[in-house]
Order: structure tokens, then C-alpha cells, then sequence
């Protein structure tokens, strides 16, 4: 009995223990930071503003001149001429993104269709109306490197940061589950969970033979009923015999 308990401890604490270490290990990599794919997500989104910067920059420097441009674009703004809007809406997809996803961690996606749409409406109504089309390369390339990152932004966090993070959160769950299962069912315990003590020899033979007490009770009834016939038919031949002789 003692062996047949003891194996049985031994063996919920193998099971249990690498499922503790392992909640243990993803509950204190949650606390510490964020997943590596929303960290690479982050970078993404870090990525999409310092480029549309450096493209703004660039388009500044070969037209005449930072300063003078600076002027031109943000002081006398004109929304049919100027990329300053662009760098502005880029700002806009950097400080939301960050926010909702790296601060605030949010586990949907409605933050990124919001930056989305706006950008790609904005970027169309300005492609539309305005003249950038006419000022050379950087007329093509400011509107249109917003729009692609934006979506690659999106295809990232909809099929990379949130599935994975799903199925990371579902693992955890099946963890606890596996972890909670054998302590929810260790209070009524079930015939299969009762190990009787090892009968000995001379208990299982009084057994038996208590068992078998009403049968041997029969037979020596009948033993007796047997014998007595034979007697009374043994006196009744003595009996003829001895008339017989007479």
C-alpha cells in the first residue's frame, strides 16, 4: 500500500512540476516585457516614421535648401504643394501605434484600422487634389511609401503579433487547466483512489473456509441421513433373516 501511494505522489510531482516552472517562466516573462513579434512590430512602426522623416528631409535639402523649405512648408503651409502634412500623418501612425500596442498592449486591432484608414483616405484625397505628382521623384515616392507601410503594419500585427499571442495566451490556459485538474478532483475520492492492505494466507483460508461452511454443513447432513438408512435397512434384513431361520 505504502509502495503503491508513494509511486503515485511521485508521479503527480513529475508531471507537476516542469507545468509550474513553465507558468512560472510565462507569467514572469509577461510581467518583464513585452513578446518578441509585437517587439519587432514596434520597431516596424519605429522604422515607418524615421524613414518618411529622412524622406521628408531629403526631399527638403534637394529643393532648395533645409531652412528655406522649412519655411516654405510648415510657416507658409499649402496643402496642395507641402509634404509636411505627410511627416505629420506618420507622427500620427507612430504616437497611436505605440501607445495602444507597446503601452497599452492591447490585444485588437481596432487602434491599427483607425491609422490605416486614415492614412490611406488622407493620402488619396491628397494625391487627388494636390500637385505633388509634378515635383519629380519625391512627388511619387512621399505619398505612396506611407500607404505601403501602413499596410505591412497592418498585415503584421492581424497575422504575426496577434495569433501568435493567442496561441502563446491558449498554451498558458491548457497550462493552468492541466495544473488546476488534479487539485479540483482530490477532494472525493473515487474507488480507483482506495488501496486495500495485502490479505494474508491464513485470512483468506478462514475465508474460505467460512465460505464454504453451509455447503459442508449439507453434506454431512446427508452423510448422516445416509448412514441412518443403511442401518435401519441393515436391522430390517436381520430382522427377514432371522424370521426365516425360526
Amino acid at each position: 500500500m505504502d509502495s503503491r501511494c508513494s509511486s503515485a505522489g511521485g508521479g503527480y510531482s513529475i508531471h507537476s512540476t516542469p507545468i509550474s516552472t513553465r507558468m512560472e517562466s510565462f507569467e514572469a516573462g509577461e510581467k518583464k516585457c513585452i513578446s518578441d513579434v509585437r517587439r519587432t512590430f514596434c520597431l516596424f512602426v519605429t522604422f515607418d516614421l524615421l524613414f518618411i522623416t529622412l524622406l521628408w528631409i531629403i526631399e527638403l535639402n534637394v529643393n532648395g535648401g533645409i531652412q528655406s523649405q522649412l519655411e516654405r512648408e510648415v510657416l507658409h503651409y499649402d496643402y496642395h504643394a507641402s509634404f509636411f502634412d505627410i511627416f505629420l500623418l506618420a507622427v500620427f501612425r507612430f504616437a497611436v501605434l505605440i501607445l495602444a500596442y507597446a503601452v497599452c498592449r492591447l490585444r485588437h486591432w481596432w487602434a491599427i484600422a483607425i491609422t490605416t484608414a486614415v492614412s490611406c483616405a488622407f493620402l488619396i484625397v491628397k494625391v487627388i487634389l494636390s500637385k505633388l505628382l509634378s515635383q519629380g521623384a519625391f512627388g511619387y515616392c512621399c505619398p505612396s511609401s506611407p500607404s505601403w507601410l501602413a499596410w505591412i503594419e497592418t498585415w503584421l500585427l492581424d497575422f504575426k503579433v496577434l495569433p501568435q499571442e493567442n496561441e502563446e495566451l491558449n498554451r498558458f490556459q491548457s497550462l493552468m487547466d492541466a495544473e488546476r485538474a488534479p487539485l479540483m478532483g482530490a477532494g472525493p475520492l473515487s474507488d480507483g483512489q482506495f488501496y486495500a492492505p495485502p490479505e494474508s494466507v491464513a485470512d483468506s483460508d478462514e475465508e474460505l473456509d467460512d465460505k464454504h461452511d453451509p455447503e459442508k454443513d449439507l453434506i454431512q447432513q446427508l452423510t448422516l441421513t445416509g448412514s441412518a438408512l443403511l442401518k435401519k435397512r441393515c436391522l430390517t434384513h436381520s430382522a427377514i433373516l432371522l424370521f426365516i431361520c425360526l
